[in-house]
């Protein structure tokens, strides 16, 4: 894929683009300190992908891409997690990286926008539905819309097929997502895979017995693999 970089930052414009040489299929063509600039460059010539930030002077990311009318796939870098939902109102948009960006994210964000033509973008960005995770908070894609979670209030997390099944405190979630993506973003401090099909706060335990734990009123098995683990989490007298 053919890329540009957009970006007001010089150092944050050399990162990305040293990312891009480690990947094979991405050619980047050019860099631009504004969105202006980019304008005018698109005006002449074409790109199947574009890194934009967000907060540039004059143009912000957003006023960039309402200008095209007909934008190719966009990865936005920033260092703000907070539009992370008004990104989600454009299909063109196949992924949102948090600066600093590292080699990991960055190989998966290129990963998406190869697995999605255009016109498939919101396909493919509903599939990814657990993605950002920013201190305390977990954002959950849910009918193309960005739920905000508070992290700690999850207090079991079961896999049900195709989809996973997040509960809170407060409410329940059903998301289009796997077990392993979602084990990623919780800390492992508190949080354990206790069965292939759970993931459960180890703080909100309110009874172990034999092979299983009480959480609330749910009943979760702990399989054989996993006990041990789970009894050095406890503190035990």
């Amino acid at each position: 894929m053919n890329c540009i970089i957009i970006d007001d930052e010089v150092t944050a414009r050399a990162i990305i683009s040293q990312l891009c040489d480690g990947i094979s299929s991405l050619t980047a063509l050019e860099e631009f300190p504004n969105a202006i600039q980019a304008i005018k460059y698109l005006n002449q010539n074409e790109a199947d992908l574009i890194f934009l930030d967000i907060h540039m002077p004059d143009f912000t990311g957003f006023d960039f891409i309402e200008t095209l009318s007909n934008p190719p796939k966009i990865i936005l870098t920033t260092s703000d997690p907070n539009f992370a939902i008004q990104a989600f109102e454009y299909d063109c948009i196949v992924d949102y990286l948090v600066k600093p960006i590292t080699r990991e994210r960055f190989q998966k964000a290129i990963q998406k926008a190869e697995a999605t033509s255009t016109n498939g973008i919101a396909k493919s960005i509903n599939r990814e539905s657990v993605e950002l995770a920013s201190g305390n908070d977990l954002y959950v894609n849910i009918d193309r819309r960005l739920i905000k979670i508070d992290i700690p209030s999850i207090y079991l997390v079961e896999a049900k097929g195709d989809y996973i099944l997040i509960k809170t405190e407060e409410k329940n979630y059903t998301v289009h997502s796997t077990l392993k993506n979602i084990e990623k973003k919780l800390p492992d401090t508190i949080f354990l895979k206790v069965h292939r099909s759970y993931i459960i706060n180890v703080s909100k335990i309110i009874d172990i017995e034999d092979n299983s734990v009480l959480i609330k009123k749910d009943v979760i098995p702990v399989s054989r693999s996993n006990r041990s683990e789970l009894m050095k989490r406890l503190n035990l007298l």
